[in-house]
């Protein structure tokens, strides 16, 4: 594992553990999230815990085209009336993304340092939500790091508050990535969720490959 300093660098990905851990340190500014994100690389890391760099292999991705549809999923899009927006909630979104309780976890990796840093990135225009509203009340929704030359979106989480609404909003994520003629929407990491959805797991070298337009 490297040590990161104020220097703009990382290690290349595959100098990454057996879990995918490659560099601890240094800060989240705008210019080094860019740079991970470009590079494969995420933070993950807990309130107890120094800044955290990884690159897991495998990686979990989706390619929009491959996006299921249940028919339970397909009759609650026929019938419930959710409004869908983008960049509207983005705070409020990344917040109870932050403050949803989640089976297994005690705590939350996304820190008020994650909020603040990633809010900043959604104000540079780097980072969009995707927001589901129910009567006016936000009930679900999504985030992440949007890379339009690279045609890719790295999804960071989702939350919901009433049934499906965190599936409503990776139904409209997956419909902003087919518009915009996105390669893949990455994942990070493997969840019995995910791939009911279609998203899979590829070796890393491969997702880095898809990384490089």
């Amino acid at each position: 594992m490297y040590q990161l300093t104020s220097q703009l660098w990382f290690p290349h990905p595959s100098l990454a553990s057996e879990e995918g851990m490659l560099a601890v340190g240094g800060d989240l500014s705008q210019e080094r999230l860019l740079l991970a994100y470009n590079s494969g690389i995420f933070p993950w890391y807990d309130e107890k815990q120094p800044i955290l760099w990884w690159s897991p292999d495998p990686r979990m991705i989706l390619f929009p085209e491959r996006f299921k549809i249940s028919k339970s999923f397909r009759k609650t899009l026929n019938t419930h009336s959710f409004t869908i927006t983008f960049n509207k909630a983005f705070s409020e979104v990344i917040k109870n993304c932050s403050s949803i309780k989640r089976s297994g976890q005690l705590g939350t990796w996304i820190t008020e340092e994650m909020q603040q840093a990633y809010l900043k990135l959604h104000k540079a225009g780097h980072a969009i939500s995707v927001d589901v509203w129910q009567d006016d009340v936000l009930v679900g929704g999504l985030y992440g790091v949007d890379l339009p030359d690279k045609k890719v979106f790295c999804g960071e989480s989702m939350f919901s508050k009433v049934t499906e609404a965190s599936k409503i909003a990776f139904y409209h994520l997956v419909a902003y990535a087919k518009e915009k003629k996105y390669t893949l929407i990455d994942c990070q990491l493997y969840t019995p969720h995910l791939e009911n959805l279609g998203a899979e797991e590829i070796p890393r070298d491969k997702f880095l490959t898809l990384l490089t337009p």
